[in-house]
């Protein structure tokens, strides 16, 4: 056994140095020739290990992140080779399960960049409007890829951090951002009057480049990991979660709903994980959890003025024109509204992340600065205002504190102001 981990340790360590060298300027002909001599028992774990270990050093993450398609170009031959006869066979998924989902999608994308590719071909060779129009819609078409990566940062990373996988979903969450921008930038391209065909034909061709990569990297090397290690009743939660962000390319997604029957007893609690059938549990369990859910919602919670009911306070925090998430003193999401307008996806498996982790690595630095800021009393609270789409977005930050002092926490809140920065004139009547 001490031999086998000596083994992976040094060849963990020789696969550390080739990136190096990558980040070092060698080419990547020269680092693969090197990686050939390692191929031996390579596996999608040990890229992962790999990737940690150079962050937990101190490599940044956007570092690794600008490496990230050559990662591929170098690992892509020898997984292959491994997975040709020890893949996990996601074909064997119900339909409905994230991961079939994912892959469904994963195909559905791949017959579109060949659309894309083909249309983008036509139309540099005979550049006409009605080949425009048609490379254009594609590209529209293939942007609709944020619903797979949202899904996939909302819902997969969250339970990869649990497990105390964080390297590569931030660097993967980078890669993702790069994607949109070079779709959003090919559409840009294409809608100006002024046509550039060289720049269309080079943006284009690196976003398609990037997804294809992606997906080798999502089927290979993610999908394979997280099988291994997140339970049936935590794919169950990203299901359910599924489809409120949304789907890529597929109108209908079949639920997934599959019997569970475990139930974590704590001291002389109950509670039974999500999706429990009436087989699954005896009178006696049902009656301890319904008696508990009635008198939590009775319980009175008294404050400063007057009190309420867990129920109420539930159903008033829901019912406030604004979202507001609660990010607790150790840095963690504690709570979120779930009103009827939503400004950002807050799908409940957020719950209990590091707040850094929710999200873009090219953002994280702000947030940390922004918690920083209000933790020290530098600052008691933060505004920023953007443009999305139709909307006109304000973000505040405010730092929670007891009547002593004490920090408790950051609370963000989020409004589309738009409507209310368009009032005039005055309104005394109501409304019919």
């Amino acid at each position: 056994m001490s031999e086998f981990i000596n083994n992976r340790e040094k060849r963990q360590e020789k696969l550390k140095m080739l990136i190096k060298k990558l980040h070092d300027g060698a080419s990547v002909e020269d680092v693969k020739s090197e990686f050939d001599t390692l191929t031996t028992g390579i596996s999608a774990v040990e890229i992962t290990e790999m990737e940690q270990a150079l962050v937990n050093e101190g490599m940044p993450v956007e570092e690794i992140q600008r490496l990230c398609d050559v990662h591929a170009a170098v690992f892509k031959g020898s997984i292959e080779d491994i997975h040709k006869e020890d893949s996990i066979s996601f074909e064997g998924f119900d339909e409905g399960h994230p991961v079939h989902t994912f892959k469904k999608e994963n195909r559905k994308i791949e017959s579109v960049l060949e659309e894309v590719l083909n249309y983008l071909s036509e139309y540099t060779a005979d550049p006409t409007q009605v080949k425009l129009d048609k490379l254009k819609f594609s590209l529209i078409k293939l942007s609709t890829i944020d619903f797979h990566y949202k899904r996939k940062e909302n819902l997969l990373f969250p339970y990869m951090e649990k497990y105390n996988i964080t390297a590569p979903p931030q660097v993967m969450w980078g890669v993702d951002d790069e994607i949109r921008a070079d779709l959003k930038k090919a559409i840009e391209l294409v809608s100006l009057e002024m046509k550039e065909i060289p720049k269309i034909n080079e943006v284009t061709r690196k976003a398609v480049a990037s997804i294809g990569e992606m997906i080798f990297k999502e089927e290979e090397i993610m999908f394979p990991m997280v099988l291994e290690k997140f339970s049936q009743s935590e794919w169950i939660e990203i299901e359910k979660a599924s489809a409120e962000i949304g789907y890529t390319l597929l109108p209908v997604v079949k639920r997934w709903l599959p019997k569970v029957t475990n139930i974590e007893t704590h001291s002389k609690e109950v509670v039974v994980n999500t999706v429990v059938t009436s087989t699954d549990v005896t009178n006696t369990d049902e009656d301890i959890v319904i008696n508990r859910i009635k008198k939590d919602s009775q319980t009175l919670i008294p404050f400063d003025a007057g009190s309420l009911t867990s129920m109420e306070v539930n159903a008033i925090l829901n019912t406030i024109p604004f979202d507001m998430t609660f990010v607790d003193a150790n840095d963690r999401v504690k709570y979120f509204t779930q009103g009827k307008e939503r400004v950002f996806d807050r799908p409940i498996t957020i719950i209990g992340r590091e707040v850094k982790h929710c999200h873009p690595p090219k953002s994280v630095h702000i947030v940390e600065k922004i918690v920083e800021d209000l933790k020290s009393g530098k600052k008691e609270h933060e505004d920023f205002w953007i443009k999305m789409g139709e909307q006109f977005v304000y973000i505040r930050y405010f730092a929670v504190r007891n009547k002593s002092g004490e920090f408790l926490g950051t609370l963000e809140i989020t409004q589309n102001i738009k409507p209310i920065i368009e009032l005039e004139g005055e309104k005394r009547l109501m409304s019919n």
